[in-house]
């Protein structure tokens, strides 16, 4: 069955993980049919513990629930093939404690790294990668409440994953990583959004988020103090509430203002570098021209950016490219039937 809403690329990656499910293979007997948006499902499995690697299945979901983390669209993983939650977590978790594996992937990211520390923000043991990262106070101003406390993974910026490197001269870098899988959006403009049970075309939702980014008073004029982010010359109608843009530009100001609050942070970086993980194959969202730009969404981006080497994109092949191919055989065995 072909879903009218999926991309081409999310259709391809549906026919695979529906005939992998049906051959028994990576998801076990599971089984699909699961559902996903109130329908029953070919590419969604009836447990979403099966939609994880198998020997990391049980330690992810003890690292979410100690580290109070929301997984996407519940309370456990998603039964949902097509999510970048879990390819990240398959990509990533079976290698987080391997201090030389983690180290390889952040000089993918950045040649001059030299080392990876430990990330403490964790609960014990730590480890070189942590995922659903946020800050620990809330400086870009997204807490219904003053003091609210930040839930990693639900109603804040978090970060798909994180990794702590040092570079050469002893400067400590932030490495965001923010995952795609088979992701692809439409046009609609987050700072005119309505909000539930309001009338439409008061933009609720979208005041709040002008006024959060752009020009709150708790935290005045995110975007415009941002050392990385251009001035736009109306923050209304920018790129900035637009997606992927709107993401991108969320996770920039996190980073910044994680560095200008080093003091007070437990992971004190001097520098970021941020890492967008795609699949080449997914045109849909590489290679759309967006109508907020007029370009592709790699050259959309740069242009908001003051230094545009700050932003890498890779493929999570290229990411994983050097990976101990003994050490870790199933880990991409499975990667490579799944997702490459």
């Amino acid at each position: 069955m072909k879903y009218h809403t999926m991309s081409k690329y999310q259709e391809k990656e549906r026919e695979k993980a529906v005939e992998l499910i049906k051959n028994s293979e990576l998801f076990g007997r599971c089984g699909a049919g699961g559902k996903f948006l109130g329908e029953k499902r070919d590419f969604v499995l009836l447990d979403g513990q099966y939609n994880l690697f198998k020997s990391i299945r049980e330690d992810v979901q003890t690292y979410f629930k100690e580290n109070n983390i929301s997984w996407w669209g519940g309370q456990k993983p998603t039964p949902h093939t097509l999510s970048s939650q879990i390819a990240c977590l398959n990509h990533l978790f079976p290698i987080r404690n391997d201090k030389a594996e983690v180290l390889k992937i952040a000089q993918i990211i950045c040649e001059d790294i030299i080392d990876v520390l430990e990330i403490k923000t964790d609960k014990l043991p730590h480890a070189y990668i942590a995922f659903e990262v946020v800050s620990s106070s809330d400086y870009l101003n997204e807490c219904k409440e003053a003091g609210q406390e930040l839930i990693r993974g639900s109603h804040c910026t978090s970060i798909d994953a994180l990794i702590f490197a040092k570079d050469e001269n002893g400067k400590n870098y932030l490495l965001p990583i923010e995952w795609k899988y088979t992701e692809h959006y439409n046009n609609a403009n987050k700072a005119v959004e309505d909000r539930k049970g309001e009338p439409k075309g008061t933009n609720g939702k979208g005041k709040e988020r002008l006024d959060r980014y752009v020009h709150d008073n708790r935290n005045p004029h995110l975007i415009r103090n941002s050392k990385q982010l251009k001035e736009q010359n109306d923050f209304k109608k920018s790129v900035y509430f637009f997606e992927p843009f709107y993401q991108l530009m969320r996770q920039t100001l996190w980073a910044e203002q994680m560095i200008a609050h080093r003091k007070s942070e437990k992971i004190s970086a001097d520098d970021f570098i941020h890492t967008h993980v795609i699949p080449q194959e997914n045109s849909d969202l590489l290679n759309k021209i967006y109508p907020c730009s007029g370009k592709e969404m790699e050259a959309t981006w740069r242009a908001c950016l003051q230094d545009p080497s700050k932003y890498k994109i890779i493929s999570p092949k290229d990411l994983l490219a050097n990976m101990d191919q003994n050490k870790y055989a199933d880990l991409k065995k499975y990667l490579m039937k799944r997702y490459w």
